[in-house]
């Protein structure tokens, strides 16, 4: 009777609760966004917790029994209530937050940047909340515990064992950490990594998923970006210049190329009305080196219109000036 007062006290405490609350947030219409989506997702979670946490201390504190292991099963079942209440608040605050934030990924670099940084971190928080979940069920088990600690006291070869087969997990799970605020790459930002060029998709704990110009989806580990060099053509800003070269001889007249030059970056859509320029960057014994440097809105359009460029000189070469393609010269002596 005692225990079956105090459940059904628990549960008519959760309804006032769950209806004082809603009128509450609902009178507090400023924090309104962030506290009604948590409140709805929360609401049978925090219920279950409430339930199982009277049942628990509700339950008479018996002798080794069936009494005693019915209130052990509670306890397990209320820790496990609990990690799911603490995630899926952790969900929720990650959805809202991700709400809040403009629409366009690609232009804003503070965009870019939160949501780069707000998700790892809530999967680290899970992962932490899991384990430790884990931990203390294993705790409530007297032969495990006592198991485990005669391991990590005696058998610290384990311990090593253990702590070297998780070293590159965990390696991955803090470099994912590190990338996330060392500010160096976003969600969104164009890469040039081992000479292929893509966009950032999605920047895990473990591992960074850039999706390439061809579609294709390169993976990496996280520690790749804390150990090994790579280029961000938009980490201060979206737009991306792109070049280049083509080699031509040496009597090419530079002025009409940079003409047609011209007039090719002029009447491309792709061109963002920013800067372009035609130089000699290099000249080799048989041919001079152009490079052609034109400014689009984002990595994708400069690479469509360095094609473009580069196809437009190349037939402009072939079809009014072949002579100025690249050619060997060879002198007779008799």
């Amino acid at each position: 009777m005692r225990t079956t007062l105090i459940v059904g006290a628990t549960l008519a405490t959760a309804v006032v609760v769950d209806l004082i609350s809603g009128m509450l947030i609902r009178r507090v219409a400023r924090y309104q966004w962030l506290l009604e989506p948590l409140r709805q997702a929360c609401r049978r979670p925090a219920a279950a917790v409430l339930l199982v946490g009277a049942l628990y201390y509700a339950l008479p504190v018996g002798p080794a029994g069936w009494q005693r292991d019915l209130r052990h099963a509670v306890q397990v079942v209320l820790i496990i209530l609990s990690a799911w209440l603490v995630n899926r608040a952790l969900h929720v605050a990650e959805a809202v937050a991700f709400s809040r934030l403009p629409g366009d990924a690609v232009t804003s670099r503070r965009v870019r940047r939160a949501r780069t940084q707000i998700r790892p971190v809530r999967r680290l928080t899970v992962a932490v909340v899991t384990i430790v979940a884990v931990g203390l069920i294993l705790i409530t088990f007297r032969p495990v515990r006592l198991f485990g600690v005669s391991v990590l006291t005696s058998a610290g070869v384990v311990g090593a064992l253990i702590g070297l087969s998780a070293r590159t997990a965990l390696g991955n799970a803090f470099a994912g950490v590190q990338v996330a605020f060392a500010d160096g790459l976003h969600v969104g930002d164009v890469l040039v990594v081992d000479g292929e060029w893509g966009r950032v998709e999605e920047v895990k704990l473990t591992n960074v998923v850039i999706r390439l110009w061809d579609e294709r989806m390169l993976i990496l580990p996280t520690t790749y970006f804390t150990e090994r060099p790579f280029q961000n053509w938009t980490r201060n800003e979206s737009r991306v210049v792109g070049k280049i070269q083509i080699h031509v001889d040496h009597t090419a007249d530079l002025d009409d190329l940079r003409q047609e030059a011209r007039r090719l970056v002029e009447s491309s859509p792709l061109w963002d009305r920013g800067q372009w320029v035609l130089q000699m960057v290099d000249s080799t014994p048989q041919t001079a080196v152009i490079q052609v440097q034109a400014s689009a809105a984002d990595g994708a359009s400069a690479w469509d219109l360095r094609c473009d460029l580069r196809e437009g000189l190349v037939a402009y070469l072939r079809d009014h000036h072949p002579q100025w393609l690249p050619r060997t010269r060879s002198q007779y002596q008799p």
